[in-house]
């Protein structure tokens, strides 16, 4: 059985149509990468799915419970993680702090801001850092890390609610190619890890086709391609979708870019 259940999916602004009967599929333990062009309805899918939109029409099922109509809150105390194209960390608090906050977050313990609370959740939080590699870095400030460490913590942050499924919204944005291969193959490393699904958005094709376990391509606001990374690079409508843009998707090997 499929954790996420996205059936004939819909959107409407007035009387545009940004989002035209979708359907797919997202079981645990896969990485599922939504691409397409600008314009396509890539973002206004995810965020239907996250909460943030609400349908015109069509049904999204998490663990066989209907999501449509539930506020992006609850969605996200039902076991559904998000991370945003502009990593949402606090500069001004340490890496460990950050982590903190996002575990008090998830358990509902709120504190006045005279009431110290950085005893809480230390081991916890020492422990998701571990798992996105930032452990020795947990004492610094987030305003003094490089950029590709903030996704890290933000990472981290992500997976202090114990998400069944993460939503991660262009990861890899503003990051060199060396710093999005790391993060996106560890990311695929804890989807193997915690048996977690991901949904995934990104322009960066090099990541895509390297890591994803499955791909869906959008166009126009309809779904025109679904498989594995084999399947959608040689299927003929995403190679005219794509054609003018400077992606060639032949295989790239992880650390490497597509042309």
């Amino acid at each position: 059985m499929s954790l996420l259940e996205v059936r004939n999916l819909a959107k409407h602004f007035g009387g545009n149509t940004a989002v035209d009967d979708i359907s797919f599929d997202l079981a645990a333990g896969e990485l599922l990468a939504l691409i397409g062009p600008n314009g396509a309805g890539k973002s206004t899918t995810f965020n239907m799915v996250g909460g943030q939109l609400t349908a015109s029409a069509g049904s999204i099922r998490f663990d066989g419970r209907e999501l449509l109509g539930t506020p992006s809150y609850r969605i996200a105390h039902m076991g559904v993680g998000r991370t945003f194209q502009i990593a949402a960390t606090f500069a001004s608090l340490t890496v460990l702090e950050n982590v903190q906050m996002a575990l008090l977050s998830h358990h509902r313990k709120v504190y006045s801001f005279w009431r110290a609370a950085t005893h809480r959740f230390r081991s916890e939080a020492l422990d998701l850092l571990e798992q996105v590699g930032m452990h020795n870095q947990a004492s610094r400030p987030c305003s003094e890390l490089a950029y590709g460490d903030v996704k890290r913590v933000e990472l981290a942050m992500s997976l202090a609610g114990q998400p069944r499924l993460l939503l991660m919204d262009e990861p890899t944005a503003g990051m060199a190619p060396a710093e999005r291969n790391a993060l996106v193959a560890l990311v695929k490393s804890l989807v193997v890890k915690r048996n977690m699904a991901v949904l995934f958005t990104e322009h960066s094709m090099d990541v895509v086709f390297a890591y994803a376990d499955r791909i869906i391509v959008l166009a126009r606001g309809r779904l025109i391609a679904q498989g594995n990374a084999e399947h959608v690079r040689a299927h003929p409508e995403v190679q005219a979708v794509y054609f003018g843009t400077g992606k060639t998707f032949e295989a790239v090997a992880p650390g490497g870019e597509a042309s």
